[in-house]
Protein backbone atom coordinates (compact mmCIF):
# COMPACT_ATOMS: atom_id res chain seq x y z
CA UNK A 1 0.00 0.00 0.00
CA UNK A 2 1.37 3.39 -0.90
CA UNK A 3 1.91 5.51 2.19
CA UNK A 4 0.02 9.40 1.76
CA UNK A 5 3.39 10.92 1.72
CA UNK A 6 3.95 9.15 -0.99
CA UNK A 7 1.11 9.93 -3.17
CA UNK A 8 1.14 13.79 -2.20
CA UNK A 9 4.66 13.37 -3.72
CA UNK A 10 3.46 11.84 -6.85
CA UNK A 11 0.70 14.03 -7.33
CA UNK A 12 2.15 16.98 -6.92
CA UNK A 13 4.67 15.98 -9.65
CA UNK A 14 1.85 15.41 -11.92
CA UNK A 15 0.13 18.45 -11.58
CA UNK A 16 3.67 19.97 -12.36
CA UNK A 17 3.95 18.24 -15.30
CA UNK A 18 0.47 19.19 -16.63
CA UNK A 19 1.22 22.82 -16.07
CA UNK A 20 4.50 22.46 -17.95
CA UNK A 21 2.46 21.06 -20.82
CA UNK A 22 -0.10 23.66 -20.40
CA UNK A 23 2.66 26.07 -20.13
CA UNK A 24 4.59 25.02 -23.28
CA UNK A 25 0.96 24.82 -25.69
CA UNK A 26 0.67 28.54 -24.47
CA UNK A 27 3.55 29.32 -25.70
CA UNK A 28 3.27 27.69 -29.43
CA UNK A 29 0.01 29.44 -29.95
CA UNK A 30 1.77 32.84 -29.07
CA UNK A 31 4.37 32.19 -31.52
CA UNK A 32 2.27 30.60 -34.42
CA UNK A 33 0.23 33.65 -33.90
CA UNK A 34 3.02 35.89 -33.90
CA UNK A 35 4.25 34.54 -37.09
CA UNK A 36 0.65 34.74 -38.77
CA UNK A 37 0.64 38.67 -37.58
CA UNK A 38 4.07 38.96 -39.09
CA UNK A 39 2.93 37.38 -42.34
CA UNK A 40 0.23 39.83 -42.73
CA UNK A 41 1.90 42.94 -42.03
CA UNK A 42 4.92 41.37 -44.84
CA UNK A 43 1.88 41.69 -47.07
CA UNK A 44 0.74 44.99 -46.27
CA UNK A 45 3.94 46.58 -46.51
CA UNK A 46 4.32 48.96 -50.10
CA UNK A 47 6.93 50.59 -51.99
CA UNK A 48 7.25 53.31 -54.16
CA UNK A 49 7.49 52.80 -58.29
CA UNK A 50 8.42 56.16 -60.14
CA UNK A 51 5.76 56.33 -63.09
CA UNK A 52 4.58 58.79 -65.73
CA UNK A 53 1.16 58.85 -63.93
CA UNK A 54 3.03 59.81 -60.87
CA UNK A 55 4.61 57.64 -57.14
CA UNK A 56 2.37 54.68 -56.84
CA UNK A 57 2.47 52.74 -53.79
CA UNK A 58 2.59 48.61 -54.91
CA UNK A 59 3.10 45.66 -52.74
CA UNK A 60 6.21 44.56 -51.09
CA UNK A 61 5.81 41.39 -53.10
CA UNK A 62 3.33 41.59 -55.98
CA UNK A 63 1.52 37.88 -55.88
CA UNK A 64 -1.25 38.26 -58.26
CA UNK A 65 -0.27 40.47 -61.56
CA UNK A 66 -2.04 41.27 -64.80
CA UNK A 67 -0.26 42.46 -67.71
CA UNK A 68 -1.98 44.44 -70.48
CA UNK A 69 0.60 44.14 -73.23
CA UNK A 70 2.96 41.83 -74.85
CA UNK A 71 6.58 43.99 -73.17
CA UNK A 72 4.40 43.22 -70.03
CA UNK A 73 4.01 39.68 -70.61
CA UNK A 74 7.59 39.53 -71.38
CA UNK A 75 8.74 41.56 -68.77
CA UNK A 76 7.14 39.36 -65.96
CA UNK A 77 7.99 35.63 -67.58
CA UNK A 78 11.71 36.92 -68.40
CA UNK A 79 11.92 38.00 -64.55
CA UNK A 80 10.29 34.40 -62.98
CA UNK A 81 6.96 36.01 -62.05
CA UNK A 82 3.48 33.78 -63.48
CA UNK A 83 0.83 36.73 -64.18
CA UNK A 84 -2.49 35.51 -63.37
CA UNK A 85 -3.85 36.66 -66.02
CA UNK A 86 -3.43 39.04 -69.52
CA UNK A 87 -4.68 40.49 -72.67
CA UNK A 88 -4.88 38.34 -75.57
CA UNK A 89 -2.14 38.14 -79.10
CA UNK A 90 -3.14 36.53 -82.59
CA UNK A 91 -1.16 33.21 -81.66
CA UNK A 92 -3.24 29.87 -81.25
CA UNK A 93 -3.05 30.54 -77.31
CA UNK A 94 -3.72 33.54 -76.99
CA UNK A 95 0.16 34.37 -75.86
CA UNK A 96 3.48 34.59 -77.97
CA UNK A 97 4.47 31.61 -79.10
CA UNK A 98 8.13 32.03 -78.18
CA UNK A 99 7.44 32.42 -74.41
CA UNK A 100 7.63 28.71 -72.54
CA UNK A 101 4.24 27.65 -72.50
CA UNK A 102 4.57 26.04 -68.91
CA UNK A 103 4.83 29.54 -67.77
CA UNK A 104 1.57 30.57 -69.16
CA UNK A 105 -0.47 27.91 -68.38
CA UNK A 106 -3.53 28.68 -66.30
CA UNK A 107 -3.12 32.43 -66.73
CA UNK A 108 -6.33 34.17 -67.66
CA UNK A 109 -7.47 35.75 -70.74
CA UNK A 110 -8.37 39.48 -70.16
CA UNK A 111 -9.57 40.53 -73.01
CA UNK A 112 -7.54 41.63 -76.64
CA UNK A 113 -4.86 44.17 -75.89
CA UNK A 114 -6.67 47.07 -77.59
CA UNK A 115 -9.83 46.61 -75.22
CA UNK A 116 -9.29 44.46 -71.88
CA UNK A 117 -12.20 43.45 -70.06
CA UNK A 118 -12.15 45.22 -66.91
CA UNK A 119 -14.50 43.00 -65.25
CA UNK A 120 -12.31 40.12 -65.86
CA UNK A 121 -9.07 41.73 -64.55
CA UNK A 122 -10.96 42.66 -61.47
CA UNK A 123 -12.23 39.26 -60.98
CA UNK A 124 -8.72 37.96 -60.79
CA UNK A 125 -8.27 40.30 -57.37
CA UNK A 126 -4.48 41.43 -58.99
CA UNK A 127 -2.09 43.41 -56.41
CA UNK A 128 -0.49 44.62 -59.62
CA UNK A 129 -1.11 45.85 -62.68
CA UNK A 130 1.32 46.49 -65.54
CA UNK A 131 0.93 48.11 -69.38
CA UNK A 132 1.47 51.35 -70.77
CA UNK A 133 0.14 55.21 -70.66
CA UNK A 134 0.35 54.60 -75.08
CA UNK A 135 -1.73 51.63 -74.34
CA UNK A 136 -4.37 52.39 -71.69
CA UNK A 137 -3.73 55.88 -70.38
CA UNK A 138 -7.42 56.33 -71.01
CA UNK A 139 -8.21 53.63 -68.41
CA UNK A 140 -5.88 54.58 -65.75
CA UNK A 141 -8.56 56.38 -63.41
CA UNK A 142 -10.53 52.44 -63.86
CA UNK A 143 -7.70 50.35 -63.09
CA UNK A 144 -6.31 51.57 -60.59
CA UNK A 145 -9.32 51.39 -58.85
CA UNK A 146 -8.51 48.04 -59.59
CA UNK A 147 -5.20 47.53 -57.97
CA UNK A 148 -2.19 49.63 -57.88
CA UNK A 149 -1.26 50.31 -61.82
CA UNK A 150 2.52 50.75 -62.63
CA UNK A 151 2.52 52.70 -66.32
CA UNK A 152 5.37 53.60 -69.01
CA UNK A 153 5.11 56.34 -71.01
CA UNK A 154 5.13 53.91 -74.37
CA UNK A 155 6.31 50.83 -75.61
CA UNK A 156 8.66 49.18 -78.49
CA UNK A 157 11.94 51.84 -78.57
CA UNK A 158 12.50 52.49 -74.67
CA UNK A 159 11.88 48.83 -74.14
CA UNK A 160 15.35 48.50 -71.92
CA UNK A 161 13.79 51.48 -69.22
CA UNK A 162 10.66 50.15 -69.57
CA UNK A 163 12.08 46.31 -68.47
CA UNK A 164 13.57 48.25 -65.25
CA UNK A 165 10.41 49.81 -63.92
CA UNK A 166 8.46 46.63 -64.21
CA UNK A 167 11.48 45.33 -62.45
CA UNK A 168 10.76 47.71 -59.58
CA UNK A 169 7.21 47.26 -59.73
CA UNK A 170 7.86 43.59 -58.77
CA UNK A 171 10.92 43.60 -56.78
CA UNK A 172 13.18 41.63 -58.93
CA UNK A 173 16.00 44.23 -59.22
CA UNK A 174 18.77 41.91 -59.49
CA UNK A 175 17.22 39.22 -61.55
CA UNK A 176 16.88 42.45 -64.00
CA UNK A 177 20.84 43.11 -63.44
CA UNK A 178 21.08 39.46 -64.14
CA UNK A 179 19.31 40.06 -67.25
CA UNK A 180 20.86 42.74 -69.08
CA UNK A 181 24.27 41.03 -68.54
CA UNK A 182 23.21 38.10 -70.58
CA UNK A 183 21.73 39.99 -73.06
CA UNK A 184 24.97 42.18 -73.03
CA UNK A 185 27.03 38.70 -73.60
CA UNK A 186 24.43 37.43 -76.04
CA UNK A 187 24.89 40.38 -78.09
CA UNK A 188 28.59 40.36 -78.21
CA UNK A 189 27.80 36.79 -78.86
CA UNK A 190 26.12 37.59 -82.24
CA UNK A 191 28.41 40.55 -83.27
CA UNK A 192 31.72 37.75 -83.31
CA UNK A 193 29.44 35.22 -84.68
CA UNK A 194 29.10 37.62 -87.74
CA UNK A 195 32.71 38.72 -88.27
CA UNK A 196 33.01 41.25 -86.06
CA UNK A 197 31.72 44.87 -85.49
CA UNK A 198 33.56 45.75 -89.31
CA UNK A 199 32.04 42.92 -91.15
CA UNK A 200 28.38 43.68 -89.16
CA UNK A 201 28.11 47.39 -89.82
CA UNK A 202 28.76 46.75 -93.35
CA UNK A 203 25.82 44.29 -93.71
CA UNK A 204 22.88 46.39 -94.07
CA UNK A 205 19.85 45.47 -92.99
CA UNK A 206 16.15 46.46 -93.40
CA UNK A 207 12.98 44.99 -92.17
CA UNK A 208 9.70 45.00 -93.81
CA UNK A 209 6.54 44.65 -92.43
CA UNK A 210 3.19 43.58 -94.34
CA UNK A 211 0.26 44.92 -92.67
CA UNK A 212 -3.49 43.88 -93.14
CA UNK A 213 -5.55 46.93 -94.13
CA UNK A 214 -2.41 49.40 -94.41
CA UNK A 215 0.61 50.31 -96.37
CA UNK A 216 3.69 48.27 -96.35
CA UNK A 217 6.19 49.65 -93.55
CA UNK A 218 9.53 49.72 -93.52
CA UNK A 219 11.36 49.98 -90.15
CA UNK A 220 13.75 53.21 -89.00
CA UNK A 221 16.13 52.80 -86.11
CA UNK A 222 13.39 54.55 -83.47
CA UNK A 223 12.08 50.69 -82.23
CA UNK A 224 12.09 47.48 -80.76
CA UNK A 225 13.65 45.41 -83.53
CA UNK A 226 16.11 48.59 -84.35
CA UNK A 227 17.71 48.41 -81.11
CA UNK A 228 18.34 44.83 -81.36
CA UNK A 229 19.64 45.97 -85.02
CA UNK A 230 22.04 48.63 -83.44
CA UNK A 231 22.98 46.60 -80.76
CA UNK A 232 24.92 44.09 -82.70
CA UNK A 233 26.45 46.54 -84.65
CA UNK A 234 24.67 46.00 -88.03
CA UNK A 235 24.43 48.46 -90.46
CA UNK A 236 21.13 50.20 -91.89
CA UNK A 237 20.18 52.00 -95.55
CA UNK A 238 19.92 55.04 -96.24
CA UNK A 239 15.95 54.87 -96.52
CA UNK A 240 15.64 54.26 -92.83
CA UNK A 241 16.48 57.66 -92.40
CA UNK A 242 13.30 58.80 -94.33
CA UNK A 243 11.25 57.05 -91.37
CA UNK A 244 8.41 59.08 -89.51
CA UNK A 245 10.54 60.20 -86.38
CA UNK A 246 13.03 57.25 -87.00
CA UNK A 247 10.30 54.67 -86.41
CA UNK A 248 8.72 53.20 -89.96
CA UNK A 249 8.30 54.91 -93.45
CA UNK A 250 5.09 53.32 -95.26
CA UNK A 251 5.22 52.28 -98.55
CA UNK A 252 3.16 51.13 -101.55
CA UNK A 253 3.46 48.26 -103.39
CA UNK A 254 4.79 50.14 -106.56
CA UNK A 255 7.60 51.76 -104.00
CA UNK A 256 8.84 48.28 -102.41
CA UNK A 257 12.55 48.53 -104.09
CA UNK A 258 13.02 50.88 -101.61
CA UNK A 259 12.92 48.67 -99.45
CA UNK A 260 16.26 46.79 -101.24
CA UNK A 261 19.09 46.23 -98.68
CA UNK A 262 21.84 43.95 -98.41
CA UNK A 263 19.45 41.37 -96.30
CA UNK A 264 15.52 41.74 -95.87
CA UNK A 265 13.94 40.38 -92.99
CA UNK A 266 9.82 40.72 -93.49
CA UNK A 267 6.64 39.96 -91.61
CA UNK A 268 3.24 39.72 -92.25
CA UNK A 269 -0.06 40.67 -89.70
CA UNK A 270 -3.26 39.60 -90.77
CA UNK A 271 -4.27 38.31 -94.22
CA UNK A 272 -1.43 37.83 -96.43
CA UNK A 273 -3.52 38.78 -99.26
CA UNK A 274 -5.04 41.81 -98.03
CA UNK A 275 -2.06 42.73 -96.41
CA UNK A 276 -0.36 42.83 -99.90
CA UNK A 277 2.10 40.31 -99.20
CA UNK A 278 1.05 38.05 -101.67
CA UNK A 279 1.07 40.41 -104.30
CA UNK A 280 4.28 42.14 -103.66
CA UNK A 281 6.45 38.89 -102.76
CA UNK A 282 5.12 37.00 -106.16
CA UNK A 283 5.65 40.49 -107.88
CA UNK A 284 8.16 41.29 -110.43
CA UNK A 285 9.83 44.57 -108.42
CA UNK A 286 10.66 42.17 -105.16
CA UNK A 287 12.01 39.84 -107.18
CA UNK A 288 14.13 42.08 -108.69
CA UNK A 289 15.73 43.29 -105.37
CA UNK A 290 19.68 42.67 -105.01
CA UNK A 291 18.80 41.31 -101.43
CA UNK A 292 16.20 38.42 -103.39
CA UNK A 293 18.05 37.59 -106.07
CA UNK A 294 21.39 37.45 -103.12
CA UNK A 295 19.27 34.67 -101.50
CA UNK A 296 19.17 37.18 -98.49
CA UNK A 297 15.45 37.80 -97.77
CA UNK A 298 14.17 35.44 -94.73
CA UNK A 299 10.69 35.58 -93.37
CA UNK A 300 10.16 36.08 -89.45
CA UNK A 301 7.22 35.99 -87.15
CA UNK A 302 5.36 39.56 -86.95
CA UNK A 303 4.77 37.97 -83.02
CA UNK A 304 7.84 37.66 -82.50
CA UNK A 305 10.04 40.39 -83.94
CA UNK A 306 7.70 43.29 -83.99
CA UNK A 307 5.19 42.62 -81.29
CA UNK A 308 7.76 40.55 -78.79
CA UNK A 309 9.30 43.76 -77.34
CA UNK A 310 11.22 42.22 -74.18
CA UNK A 311 14.41 40.16 -73.42
CA UNK A 312 12.78 36.49 -73.83
CA UNK A 313 12.10 37.66 -77.29
CA UNK A 314 15.40 39.16 -77.47
CA UNK A 315 17.31 35.98 -76.86
CA UNK A 316 15.22 34.16 -79.78
CA UNK A 317 15.58 37.34 -82.65
CA UNK A 318 19.38 37.35 -81.68
CA UNK A 319 19.52 33.69 -82.66
CA UNK A 320 17.21 33.56 -85.79
CA UNK A 321 19.25 36.64 -86.72
CA UNK A 322 22.84 34.71 -86.17
CA UNK A 323 21.39 31.85 -88.04
CA UNK A 324 19.96 33.67 -90.92
CA UNK A 325 23.37 36.04 -91.63
CA UNK A 326 25.87 33.05 -90.81
CA UNK A 327 23.97 30.92 -93.76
Amino acid sequence: MISNPTRRRRAAALAAAVAGTLALTACGSETDSDKAEEKGSAAQKTRTVKTVMGDVQVSAEPQRVVVLDTAELDSVITLGVKPVGATRTDSASGFPAHLPADKLKDVKLVGEMTAPNLEAVAALKPDLILSSKLRHGDKYAELKAIAPTVLTESTGLPWKENFLTHASALNKDAEAKKTVAEYTAHIAEVTKALGGKDKAAATKVNIVRFVEGADIRIYGKENYIGTLLTDVGLGRPAVTDQAEDGFMLNVSPEKIDMADADVIFHSTIGDPKKAKATEVLGGPLWKNLAAVKGGKVFPVQDELWIQGIGYSGADKILDELQAALTK
